[in-house]
C-alpha cells in the first residue's frame, strides 16, 4: 500500500509537470511560430526556443512517466488497456518529439538566414511553412487526438476500478470525448485548434488532468480496491 501512496503522489507530480512545461514550452515558442518575420526572430531569440525545446524534452519524460508509473497498478483491472495505454502515451510522446525537431529545425533555418544576409528569402519562406506545417500537425496529433485517447483510456480503467473518486473519470472521459472531438473537427477545418472552440473543448481535459493530480498527491490511490485485489489473489494461491 505504501509503494501505491509512493506511486500514486509521483504520477500527481508527473501531470503537474506535464502541463507547466507545456504552457511554457508553447509560450516560449511565439517569436519563432507565431512572428511574421520569424525568420529573423526566431534567431534573435534562439535561447528563448531552445529553453521551450528543453521544457518540451520534460514533458515527453513527464508523459511517459504518468503511462509507466500508472501501468503496473491499473493492469491489474484491465491489463490489455493498461497496455494501450503505455503504447498511446509513447506515441504521443513521439509525435510531440518530431514536434520539437520542426521547431530547432526552424530554428536553424532562422540563424542560416540571418548568417545569410537574409538572400533567397523565398526559398528559406518555403521550408519555414514546411517546418512550421509540421509542428501543428504534430501539436494537433501528439496532446489533442492521441491525448483523448488516452485519456479515455486510463479514465475507464479508474472508473471501473473506483480507485479515485468516480466524478473525477467521468470528467476524465467527458474531457477526453471532447478533444478528441476537437481534433477531427480541426483536422476537417471546422474550427481552428488555437481559438475560442478548441480552448473550450480542450478546457476538461486540462481541468481534469489537474483535479486527479492534486487528489493523488493529497490522498493517492483508494486502498479498498487495491486490498480486494490483493485479497483475491492470496485465495486463488492458497
Amino acid at each position: 500500500m505504501n509503494s501505491n501512496k509512493k506511486a500514486a503522489r509521483l504520477v500527481g507530480i508527473l501531470f503537474i509537470l506535464a502541463a507547466v512545461t507545456a504552457v511554457i514550452g508553447l509560450l516560449l515558442y511565439d517569436p519563432i511560430l507565431n512572428e511574421s518575420d520569424y525568420l529573423t526572430a526566431g534567431a534573435e531569440h534562439s535561447r528563448q526556443v531552445v529553453l521551450g525545446a528543453v521544457l518540451e524534452l520534460i514533458l515527453v519524460v513527464s508523459a511517459v512517466g504518468t503511462a509507466t508509473t500508472m501501468y503496473p497498478i491499473l493492469k491489474k483491472y484491465d491489463g490489455t488497456i493498461a497496455l494501450w495505454h503505455v503504447c498511446f502515451r509513447f506515441l504521443e510522446a513521439v509525435l510531440i518529439i518530431i514536434g520539437i525537431i520542426s521547431v530547432l529545425a526552424l530554428l536553424t533555418l532562422s540563424q542560416e538566414y540571418i548568417a545569410g544576409g537574409a538572400q533567397n528569402s523565398s526559398v528559406f519562406e518555403a521550408n519555414g511553412t514546411v517546418l512550421k506545417a509540421i509542428h501543428e500537425w504534430t501539436f494537433l496529433l501528439g496532446p489533442n487526438f492521441m491525448l483523448g485517447i488516452n485519456t479515455m483510456m486510463y479514465s475507464f480503467i479508474f472508473y471501473k476500478s473506483k480507485l479515485v473518486p468516480r466524478f473525477i473519470p467521468i470528467i476524465g472521459m467527458t474531457g477526453a470525448a471532447l478533444v478528441f472531438t476537437c481534433s477531427i473537427l480541426v483536422m476537417f477545418d471546422v474550427i481552428e485548434q488555437v481559438s475560442v472552440w478548441g480552448a473550450l473543448l480542450a478546457m476538461p481535459v486540462a481541468a481534469n488532468e489537474m483535479i486527479l493530480a492534486v487528489w493523488l498527491i493529497a490522498k493517492g490511490f483508494n486502498d479498498t480496491p487495491l486490498l480486494k485485489i490483493i485479497k483475491e489473489k492470496q485465495n486463488v494461491s492458497s
